[in-house]
């Protein structure tokens, strides 16, 4: 029989030493260290990819500092980058081509994916994104290991004109807009973001996108002045105004349609419920923590029938508007990039992300 490889058997690019990579890697509660660890094999059906871009999540920071998961881990999951090695079987992908990979693929045929609840499908909770360890993304590596479904059905091809460091907002602003779906925000409501880092900054874009009339909030004199450059109507300081007088004078005494809280905090639920006009709806975007307990109210949704809403990760739906929104420039991704930090100083940009400076918006990790 020929031993002739064909187009669709193994093919391996990397140099004959390159056995191993960097990696940031999660050694328990709040500490991650770049090591050297393996650069994972690939099988049938499967593509390595070199991560050329990978953005700081929310996400992590909380995995990190609270060790909601055991270690060793490699965290990451906003990866762009360029296909260096393709399994047997594959067709849709070659080398060299560059890509943005979700890490997350929803089955698209259990009851959930039926429902339209991607992110509670079965198959959607395995992550497929791998540096290795545990799979969980795998950004905070030189190298991911993308598996058979991520191949098929989670990797997009990057337009020849789109960095990888605009392409890492792919997934983010996906979950933004799926939030912003879930929140159902209309053309002409007046919506208020509480929070402007890189996430509520999103959100506020996309409800413009929408059509609302969009005002936010935050402490920080920076990233006030950042979203009001970016669209919103105007930006306040929870601490200098009070929000519910300012709200309401700006919507004849009612409250905000809706309320998008992009900020980790029990005390913003109520504050929210109070911001929003009767029949309004809470989004409570950031507040994914498994051992926050919330208290609110009981009649601002009994009496005042206010809806609490969440939304988590990212929705198929979404994906081509999402990619589209982020290739043709329709939203200032590239501007939201405040810092880059190289791999060997992941240390440094985890604890910027998790104390931001004034200045601070979304941190990137490149991959020199």
């Amino acid at each position: 029989m020929s031993t002739t490889h064909t187009a669709l058997d193994r093919v391996e690019i990397l140099p004959p030493r390159a056995k191993e990579m960097r990696a940031g890697v999660y050694r328990g509660p709040g500490r991650v260290a770049t090591e050297y660890v393996p650069v994972p094999e690939i099988a049938d059906g499967e593509v390595l990819v070199r991560v050329a871009a990978c953005g700081i999540c929310g996400t992590d920071i909380k995995k990190i500092q609270h060790g909601f998961v055991a270690a060793p881990q490699i965290f990451g999951h906003e990866v762009a980058g360029t296909v260096v090695a393709v399994g047997r079987g594959v067709q849709r992908w070659k080398l060299g081509d560059r890509v943005v990979s979700f890490h997350h693929v929803p089955c698209g045929s259990c009851f959930y994916c039926d429902q339209r609840l991607f992110s509670q499908c079965p198959a959607y909770k395995k992550v497929g994104l791998t540096a290795g360890f545990d799979p969980n993304g795998g950004g905070f590596a030189e190298y991911v290991r993308a598996m058979p479904w991520i191949v098929e059905r989670g990797m997009i091809a990057l337009p020849a004109d789109v960095s990888f460091e605009e392409a890492t907002f792919v997934e983010p602003v996906n979950t933004c807009l799926k939030a912003v779906r879930k929140a159902r925000i209309a053309r002409n409501e007046t919506v208020l973001v509480i929070g402007q880092g890189p996430i509520g900054m999103l959100l506020m874009l996309l409800a413009k996108y929408e059509g609302a009339e969009v005002f936010t909030s935050d402490p920080m004199p920076g990233r006030r002045a950042a979203s009001r450059r970016f669209g919103a109507k105007d930006s306040l300081d929870p601490a200098a105004n009070n929000l519910l007088e300012e709200i309401r004078s700006r919507t004849d005494g009612r409250g905000a349609d809706a309320v998008l809280v992009a900020v980790p905090s029990p005390a913003l639920v109520p504050e929210a419920l109070a911001l929003t006009r009767p029949g309004g709806r809470i989004l409570l975007f950031a507040h994914n923590d498994p051992v926050m307990q919330l208290a609110f109210p009981a009649a601002a949704v009994g009496v005042e029938e206010k809806e609490i809403l969440g939304s988590y990760s990212a929705s198929v739906d979404d994906q081509a508007e999402s990619s589209a929104l982020v290739f043709g420039r329709q939203l200032p991704v590239r501007e939201l990039i405040s810092h880059r930090f190289p791999l060997e100083q992941i240390e440094e940009a985890l604890e910027l992300a998790a104390r931001p400076a004034d200045d601070t918006l979304k941190v990137v990790i490149r991959h020199e």
